[in-house]
């Protein structure tokens, strides 16, 4: 089913996006069980996380995307506090069609839907999960990149930044679209070497359009990703 052809999702009990209960589970689902994985897989380097030490509920996390594996690196990096609540875009016209895929994206990832068709998050539910102080994880090229290279960011997380004063958390990964690339189902074997780099966190400033927000934040995750590389 394509982004077109969806059926709207309708998210309901948006208590769950803050619910310390919910956040409790997520707990178990993330950091013992995917993160055991996912780091027993991979050999994990994160680097940058003293960029994120003042940093305060609401903000949005926003990454290159190139593999499956983008979403419990980034969960399993993150400073505990910063990860408890943070609420991942999920593509609504593949994770929010059946009922399955749709609960255990919840479960492991407070999961919102995208509309990848349109551009970005749907706006009325992440500004609302932003208003209360739920941190967002958007992939902003729209969908993973088919050949690892970064794709131009659509601007809907710098809109959202723009509109609510949350700051944008910069993240580069690497390595991940060769340690599991599109059309595998469970990572290459080996432990092959995967980074994930912070960046400072950034606002708009003064007077700049979210399109041109969105090229800085496009750029810095370039930069972070050609600094680290190597």
């Amino acid at each position: 089913m394509t982004g077109k052809d969806a059926k709207p999702v309708k998210v309901t009990h948006l208590h769950r996006f803050s619910s310390s209960g919910h956040a409790a589970a997520r707990f178990i689902a993330q950091r013992v069980i995917l993160k055991g994985v996912v780091w027993s897989v991979a050999k994990v380097t994160v680097k940058g996380k003293d960029t994120l030490k003042d940093l305060k509920d609401p903000f949005i996390v926003v990454a290159n995307h190139s593999s499956h594996l983008d979403a419990p690196l980034i969960t399993g990096a993150l400073p505990r506090a910063r990860a408890r609540y943070l609420a991942a875009g999920a593509a609504a016209d593949y994770f929010f069609d059946v009922a399955w895929r749709r609960a255990a994206t919840a479960l492991f990832f407070n999961a919102f839907p995208v509309d990848r068709s349109g551009g970005g998050a749907r706006s009325g539910l992440a500004k609302e999960l932003l208003g209360r102080g739920v941190p967002l994880l958007i992939f902003p090229q729209g969908g993973r990149s088919k050949d690892g290279i970064i794709g131009p960011f659509k601007p809907g997380a710098a809109v959202l930044s723009m509109h609510v004063g949350a700051p944008c958390v910069p993240v580069a990964i690497i390595g991940a679209a060769d340690a599991m690339p599109p059309g595998r189902n469970w990572p290459v074997p080996g432990r092959p070497p995967v980074v994930v780099v912070f960046g400072e966190p950034m606002i708009a400033e003064p007077g700049e359009s979210p399109a041109d927000f969105s090229a800085r934040l496009h750029r810095t995750v370039l930069d972070l990703h050609a600094a680290h590389s190597a």
